[in-house]
């Protein structure tokens, strides 16, 4: 049961067709992508009434209607952009682009990237995205990342406003799997509120046909986590003492992999190496229990022995793990020295996987926690962005 400080996408009025809610629990894969639209509205990445009255039109039996309906939706939002920005009413624009983003991605989330609808959706989602990032203030960029031996990354760079000198960052990286657009609506905000730049990047390339079931089989897929940090590093605008990394997604150790025995990170928000313990546990305990006169001792991957710089481990109260079994996880690194931070969201907080529900509350938590780390102070109230802080470091 996903919620956003109290909102039961079960107890939405699904006015039109009133069997919607008892759909999800069949289809539990469509719930969790709702879910995560219907908690970006506190970003400003949808709106509750437009998801509530797509979902009311969507025949469940049908994937191509679920394409379709938040196909013409995005498009609606899409076409509302470019006629505020024939108007020269940017503010506008932007806001109906940001959805309209969300809600390509929500159309091709079913089906895969060989199907025709997957990539028309993956298309206008791009244009959208690349016509938020244009229009932001200040500009932001599209930037490609070299990645040898396959296609080159795509990252949207968005400078802070206001600032002199060089600004610390973060680096916003998606899991394998999931997408960079999610960080203009779940991140930007937070990281131009506390005066840092933002760069967010996943490993789908920036064509809608990438073929990213290539990628994903790659043995040296965390490698792609230096090539940015590489990439960063050298821009003129950016203070390379003060780069933080925020993975999304706690299901692996991607990005703890990613930065184990690299010491330019000045922060890092991620599992912390917590995945990998689980499984050495889980293939330690299988061990023992075939080979009873063998005692193993429970020991930390090379990953989390090597992460060079501070770490927040952000977990959910009903997430990939219980919350007792991560508190034993994260004793277990605290015990070997590791300078690790585990804050625990709550269901009012952010409770669903990848804080899908309720992504305020967790960020601005995890990125008070950067801030603290790259030399900047926190946003007291995250719900007035007005107050920004346009400090940057000058080096």
């Amino acid at each position: 049961m996903a919620r956003d400080n109290g909102l039961d996408v079960h107890r939405l009025e699904f006015e039109k067709n009133p069997e919607v809610s008892s759909v999800w629990l069949e289809r539990e894969d469509l719930l969790l992508e709702f879910t995560r639209l219907v908690g970006a509205a506190r970003d400003g990445g949808s709106t509750i009434a437009e998801c509530v009255s797509t979902a009311n039109a969507i025949d469940f039996a049908d994937d191509g209607s679920w394409l379709s309906e938040w196909t013409t939706i995005a498009d609606l939002s899409s076409a509302r952009a470019d006629a505020a920005l024939a108007e020269s009413k940017i503010l506008i624009a932007r806001s109906n682009w940001l959805r309209a983003v969300n809600y390509y991605q929500a159309a091709a989330f079913p089906f895969s990237s060989a199907d025709q609808g997957y990539r028309s959706a993956i298309a206008g989602m791009l244009r959208c995205a690349t016509n938020y990032v244009h229009h932001a203030a200040p500009r932001g960029e599209i930037v490609q990342i070299a990645w040898p031996g396959g296609y080159p990354l795509q990252g949207y760079f968005l400078p802070p406003p206001h600032t002199t000198g060089r600004a610390p960052a973060v680096i916003c990286i998606a899991e394998p799997g999931q997408r960079k657009e999610e960080f203009l609506h779940k991140a930007a905000a937070h990281a131009r509120d506390r005066g840092m730049a933002m760069l967010a990047v996943d490993l789908f390339g920036g064509e809608p046909d990438a073929d990213f079931e290539q990628v994903v089989g790659r043995r040296d897929l965390e490698a792609t986590v230096g090539h940015v940090m590489d990439y960063l590093v050298e821009r003129d605008d950016i203070d390379d003492t003060g780069i933080a990394i925020l993975g999304d997604g706690m299901k692996s150790s991607f990005v703890a992999r990613g930065i184990a025995f690299d010491d330019r990170y000045a922060a890092a928000v991620c599992d912390g190496g917590l995945w990998d313990l689980h499984e050495r546990e889980f293939l330690r305990d299988r061990l023992a229990s075939q080979e009873p006169g063998v005692v193993l001792r429970p020991t930390l991957s090379r990953a989390a022995r090597n992460i060079k710089c501070p770490v927040l481990i952000p977990a959910a109260e009903r997430g990939w793990l219980q919350p007792e079994r991560v508190k034993e996880l994260y004793a277990q690194l605290k015990a070997e020295g590791r300078d690790v931070t585990l804050k625990i969201f709550t269901t009012r907080d952010a409770a669903d996987p990848g804080h899908a529900g309720s992504p305020t509350p967790a960020s601005t938590f995890i990125f008070d926690w950067i801030a603290a780390r790259v030399g900047l102070p926190a946003v007291r109230d995250g719900r007035h962005r007005g107050a920004a802080l346009r400090r940057a470091r000058d080096v």
